[in-house]
């Protein structure tokens, strides 16, 4: 009797990477295999791995990505393989572009309501992974450090300034789909985030904790708020697992798409250059009003110009005006009582 072959499954982490290219929760995950989700929690931390027909199952829900890489294959029996494989800086950041970027795109646009917002969002997380690569490559989680990025990105309030954000986007077509999105986006910042790592991604609370920076109490009441919110106005989203689904579907439904990892690589290659040719021209605009100054600088101390003092016994000059009649008389009588004491005046003959 020959023993049934195990059934190849990416590594841990791999696992999650692929369920959250799917845009599917852990809940939706162990609903399709037919385990807790706690069991799936397990799979993808490495503490347990799945066997018999439930691995059959697991395996081909993962093999059902729409998108794959050089850092995996159509087979998920050469996945180990290829992981072992070193790959250069920028296939390693094209495999991790692949994995996150399409599910992470539709998240955010359940963070904001936003479709190009969306996109910016997490083209510009991508680009600071990339510029900040070796620190990224060696993070415990860079879906999560990409994650977080675009998130932060994403609820910056200084979007609010900017033109084309003034105004709404328009709404998605279904009338439940506009409801669900209008809920959500009526929801504070912090209860937003929350409630879509915890139920639309998938994060255990501790893990929505720490992305969020928050202790586990405070996550754990942003997240009753926000299920209390959504429940009192859509009554039949009471049931969180639910709520994951629909959460799941409004984001597949967008059909919202990212850019290529090229593109995302050389505009983070550009960004760094402008601001590095931007840095250079600064420091030597500096440099030369510093030279300018020290040339035109005088090289002898003067002293101050001592502050004006004011004279007195001297009378005020009169403005100029008619005389008066005692000053008339007074003329008249100098003029008449002067005597000329120099030698007479020389005129010449006429001819």
């Amino acid at each position: 009797m020959t023993q049934s072959p195990a059934i190849p499954l990416p590594p841990p982490a791999e696992r999650r990477r692929l369920r959250e290219s799917q845009s599917l929760t852990q809940a939706q995950v162990a609903q399709r295999v037919g385990v807790s989700r706690e069991t799936v929690r397990a799979w993808e931390t490495g503490r347990t791995t799945p066997r018999g027909r439930r691995a059959h199952t697991y395996a081909s829900l993962l093999a059902a990505a729409p998108t794959r890489t050089a850092a995996t294959t159509a087979s998920t029996t050469a996945t180990a393989a290829v992981a072992a494989v070193p790959l250069t800086p920028a296939q390693a950041f094209d495999a991790l572009y692949a994995f996150c970027a399409p599910a992470l795109v539709r998240q955010t646009y359940l963070l904001t309501g936003r479709r190009e917002l969306a996109r910016e969002s997490v083209e510009r997380a991508f680009q600071l992974a990339w510029h900040r690569w070796p620190e990224v490559a060696v993070d415990p989680d860079p879906a999560g450090w990409v994650r977080a990025t675009a998130y932060e990105c994403a609820l910056s309030p200084w979007h609010r300034f900017r033109a084309r954000h003034r105004h709404p986007e328009a709404p998605p077509a279904d009338a439940s789909d506009r409801a669900l999105l209008s809920v959500l986006l009526k929801l504070p910042p912090p209860y937003r985030r929350t409630l879509l790592l915890h139920d639309g991604v998938g994060l255990g609370l501790a893990e929505t904790a720490a992305e969020t920076e928050a202790s586990t109490r405070a996550a754990a009441n942003r997240l009753l708020h926000a299920r209390e919110t959504v429940a009192t106005r859509l009554p039949d989203l009471q049931d969180p697992v639910r709520l994951a689904s629909r959460l799941a579907g409004l984001a597949t439904h967008a059909r919202l798409r990212a850019a290529r990892a090229s593109t995302v690589r050389a505009g983070s290659e550009r960004r760094a250059r402008n601001w590095t040719q931007a840095a250079i021209a600064f420091t030597v605009a500096l440099i030369g009003a510093t030279a300018f100054t020290l040339h035109t600088a005088p090289t002898r101390y003067e002293p101050p110009v001592a502050p004006g003092a004011t004279v007195r016994g001297v009378p005020p000059q009169a403005a100029p005006g008619p005389l008066s009649r005692t000053e008339l008389k007074l003329r008249k009588k100098l003029l008449q009582s002067t005597t000329p004491t120099g030698p007479e005046r020389v005129l010449p003959e006429p001819r």
